[in-house]
């Protein structure tokens, strides 16, 4: 058995959720280690809608631009009842929302992220499982079997499961995993049609039977290429493999694919001869499964060092793309503080925020797409802009987080809001406008982002600048923004003007403004009017006053040995 002891983090499985984790590790230059047991990426189009939020998150981190060479529009969905259309639903965002609705095969998301990470110097270590693994005060001991079926001993500041609805890291944790299972199969196939659909729609059609009850049940999701879609239907008697409720797998959890026999083009033309809107014909099949839905959520998404994230912490139906964006979220949320507890530079209690703030966006998350599966999207009591936004995942925040200073009252976005996006943004030097997350993308640290207004005695900038860094341990950049007839604000760095007025609108301000920008993009404080002392107080939840960064830690029997 080899020892390895100089990487911070260790995370397991490979697919978008622990992509992201390592991905935003290395961006924020803690040293991690990826393992997957795939011996290469699976060429399935399982998860494959991006909400625009998650295209805000690529965004920052640097790589949307491949996303968006790949990907294709989701414009909408139509919806049939026995064969008639009942519904169009049109996913039409605020302006100032700067990406819409794509559909991405999950392999192709899987590709980008896996290459985006190589530029840090990091590789998925495929054919390398986790099988064990003990923590104690000082870091954790993992086992790995890798491809040669040789055992490898890792010590580690931390580990991160993303390794799926059979996570090795949560039954290691003993964490609870509640809900249950729905007794319906579902076929998925990666299939062509030579129908005249509008590009860029999904499609749902359903047959309801005499008493109104929905007995059958096409839901169709375009992919990149010529009339491409995702399709998922109900799984005739003869494909069915359930023997009983949660039979199938040794932990009793039948979610995702399924073993056994594979649909074929006769029974994915059979479903479309009965629930296409239009005649149609499939071809090109590329792949296809049974599928299996459950709906859990774990107690705890945290024991001391070691995490879970993506389905190793929640699954749930499908409907309205929730659980991969909702993954990558997780990732996104974990990171930063890592990077920060790595660093010495963590605040007793950061760590414990990643469970404050993303287990109850997983409870939400989980409760709502089994309602909308088996009640569907119309009973939804929102109207269909709310609706939209929060299928987007826009409206996901942290209000009354032990990270986020209380909301208190009046307009405009409040601590824990998502920050929004605007433009109109003028630099001297920058030809053309720019938008905020253009001044925000590629950063990794936290951003005070300043706002002004009136007179020009711009001392007060200065000094809440000097208190970031200095609360922060140089951990925090400051962005300057200031209104259209603001005086020039000579020798500040990074100033640039609402020229048109769109920053004071959607942010509501009209005056003097510190807003604290968190690398996850939300917001930590919003201060009115600015003062250091204040902006101190709120920077003492996040950051250590005294940092003292250490090496990741030995094997307690091997630090015994060099003592002996």
């Amino acid at each position: 058995m080899t020892h390895t002891y100089a990487t911070d983090v260790l995370v397991t499985g490979a697919g978008p959720v622990g992509l992201t984790a390592a991905v935003e590790l290395r961006r924020h230059g803690v040293s991690c280690r990826i393992v997957d047991r795939l011996p290469a990426r699976l060429p399935f189009a399982k998860a494959v809608g991006i909400q625009p939020r998650t295209l805000e998150v690529w965004d920052r981190m640097g790589l949307v631009r491949t996303v968006l060479d790949a990907a294709v529009s989701m414009r909408g969905q139509l919806m049939y009842v026995n064969g008639a259309e009942q519904a169009r639903l049109e996913l039409e965002l605020p302006p100032e929302v700067p990406y819409g609705f794509a559909a991405l095969p999950q392999y192709e998301t899987e590709r980008i992220l896996d290459e985006f990470l190589a530029r840090f110097g990091t590789r998925v270590e495929r054919g390398t499982e986790l099988v064990s693994f003990t923590q104690d005060a000082e870091g954790v001991t993992s086992r790995l079997r890798t491809p040669s079926g040789a055992e490898e001993e890792v010590r580690t500041r931390y580990l991160v499961g993303c390794d799926g609805a059979h996570s090795i890291v949560r039954k290691g944790l003993g964490l609870t995993y509640e809900g249950g299972a729905f007794a319906e199969e579902y076929m998925l196939a990666d299939v062509e049609v030579d129908w005249d659909m509008p590009p860029g729609y999904g499609v749902r059609s359903t047959h309801r039977d005499g008493d109104g009850t929905v007995d059958d049940v096409l839901v169709c999701i375009p992919l990149p290429g010529l009339n491409r879609y995702r399709m998922s239907m109900l799984v005739p008697p003869e494909l069915s493999e359930r023997a009983g409720p949660d039979a199938a797998t040794p932990d009793g959890i039948t979610h995702g694919l399924q073993s056994g026999r594979a649909p074929g083009l006769p029974d994915i033309q059979a479903v479309l001869d009965r629930l296409s809107p239009r005649p149609t014909t499939a071809s090109q099949i590329r792949w296809a499964s049974v599928f299996r839905i459950s709906h859990r959520i774990v107690n705890r998404y945290a024991v001391d060092r070691v995490f879970v994230a993506g389905d190793a912490a929640h699954i749930h139906p499908p409907t309205g793309a929730q659980g991969m964006n909702t993954g990558i979220q997780d990732a996104w949320n974990l990171a930063w503080k890592l990077a920060l507890a790595v660093d010495g530079r963590a605040r007793p209690g950061l760590l414990a925020s990643y469970d404050a703030e993303r287990r109850p966006v997983g409870e939400e998350v989980v409760g709502r797409t089994v309602r909308h599966a088996t009640q569907g999207m119309q009973t939804d009591p929102d109207d269909p802009a709310t609706l939209v936004l929060r299928e987007a995942q826009l409206l996901v925040g942290y209000r009354g987080s032990p990270l986020v200073d209380p909301p208190g009252e009046g307009p405009g976005p409040r601590p824990g809001d998502r920050a929004p996006d605007c433009t109109g943004l003028t630099h001297p030097i920058a030809v053309h406008p720019l938008r905020l997350y253009d001044l925000l993308r590629d950063r990794d640290q936290h951003v005070l982002l300043l706002y002004g207004a009136g007179g020009g005695d711009f001392r007060w900038i200065d000094e809440l600048a000097q208190t970031a860094r200095d609360s922060s341990g140089g951990r925090m950049e400051t962005c300057v923004v200031l209104a259209p007839d603001a005086p020039a604000a000579p020798g500040i760095p990074a100033v640039y003007r609402d020229t048109g007025g769109e920053f004071a609108r959607l942010y509501e301000v009209d005056g003097p403004t510190a807003f604290v920008v968190r690398p996850d993009g939300y917001l930590g404080a919003r201060l009115s009017p600015p003062a250091p002392g204040p902006l101190a107080a709120h920077l003492t939840a996040v950051f250590a006053a005294s940092p003292q960064r250490r090496e990741p830690p030995e094997p307690p029997a091997a630090a015994a040995r060099a003592a002996s």
